[in-house]
């Protein structure tokens, strides 16, 4: 039986939801190194089947999935489809998501609607779905791709914050009852700082100028190192980024001093300097054909490692290390 503290995928299989681009596909090729048999979830087909061949590229299976994740129903029907087709679900990661770039007062009730359909709802459906055969079995593991804003939220993105606070919730009531039922199913967030995806090519945007992430930001391989290391280790949440620790300890000590400052510099840090692009295509109610790819347009600002991550998945040695420390700086002053 495999367990989730086993650092090899190999034969198992993963689900993984908005695979066509970004962090999903960089963590489709991340478990496809690994060994794993690939479940892909999105909505465009065709990038599916993109990401469907690279991951085939490292002689491991993948089955494409083109659905919404706000659909209950084909969530489900997808569940079975991978179970029939690849075998027993592993692990199921839900990442998919949608946001909108605009103060509450200019965002439509259906674009609301639309990104917590997705953004919440989605993970909501994908957890069920993966219960239904985890719990049965006694075994696996769900991993819900979360957010610094699941803690803090900034302006601009009120949908999207409300949507990763909402799962934040949702996961720690669900994992109170998995506890209470005694059950060997693990259920994890990982926790992500600005990243460079191509979300900020094709998100909706209210606003005068084309949105970016704020700094510090990382590459999505990092996102999927993260994700990966989650699957296979029982840790309630993992922290990436040295960004996001510092947004989750500054909000629970200064909210109110955050308020204000993000209230200040909010705006400006998440747009470019160049105006929008009024015939841009945003992907809120459609896939933007032929726009999936893994990165961003942030190359060049974006990290490719995160020393915090490795101090997190490695605290044992972190743990060591600042023991030696102590005990060398204790002896150089006793010898004083």
């Amino acid at each position: 039986m495999w367990h989730p503290g086993s650092c090899s995928c190999a034969g198992k299989t993963v689900v993984i939801t908005g695979a066509s681009a970004g962090v999903g596909r960089a963590s489709a090729l991340e478990f496809a190194r690994r060994g794993a048999n690939v479940a892909l979830i999105a909505r465009d087909a065709a990038a599916l089947d993109d990401v469907a061949a690279q991951v085939r590229a490292h002689h491991v299976k993948a089955l494409s999935l083109p659905l919404d994740v706000s659909d209950a129903d084909a969530v489900e029907a997808a569940a079975q489809r991978v179970e029939s087709e690849l075998g027993p679900i592993d692990v199921w990661i839900n990442n998919a998501m949608l946001t909108v770039f605009s103060p509450v007062t200019r965002i439509t009730p259906a674009e609301f609607e639309r990104v917590t359909q997705v953004t919440y709802l989605g993970y909501v459906w994908g957890t069920m779905a993966a219960l239904r055969r985890m719990l049965p079995r006694n075994r696996g593991t769900i991993v819900q791709v979360g957010s610094a804003l699941a803690y803090r939220s900034i302006p601009l993105q009120s949908a999207y914050c409300g949507a990763k606070h909402a799962i934040h919730g949702f996961t720690d009531a669900l994992r109170c009852e998995l506890l209470h039922e005694r059950s060997r199913v693990h259920l994890t967030m990982v926790q992500m700082p600005a990243l460079n995806t191509p979300q900020f090519d094709w998100a909706e945007n209210h606003m005068p100028h084309a949105p970016q992430p704020v700094a510090p930001v990382y590459q999505p391989e990092v996102a999927a190192r993260a994700i990966a290391w989650a699957a296979t280790h029982r840790r309630r949440e993992v922290y990436v980024g040295t960004s996001t620790m510092k947004a989750i300890l500054a909000n629970k000590l200064a909210p109110g001093w955050l308020d204000r400052y993000l209230g200040r510099t909010g705006y400006q840090s998440q747009q470019r300097e160049e105006p929008a692009d009024p015939h841009a295509r945003a992907n809120l109610w459609e896939p933007v054909p032929g726009a999936h790819r893994t990165h961003g347009p942030f190359d060049d600002m974006a990290k490719a490692r995160s020393a915090a991550l490795w101090l997190d998945t490695h605290r044992s040695i972190a743990f060591a290390g600042a023991l030696a420390l102590a005990a060398i700086a204790w002896r150089g002053r006793a010898r004083k």
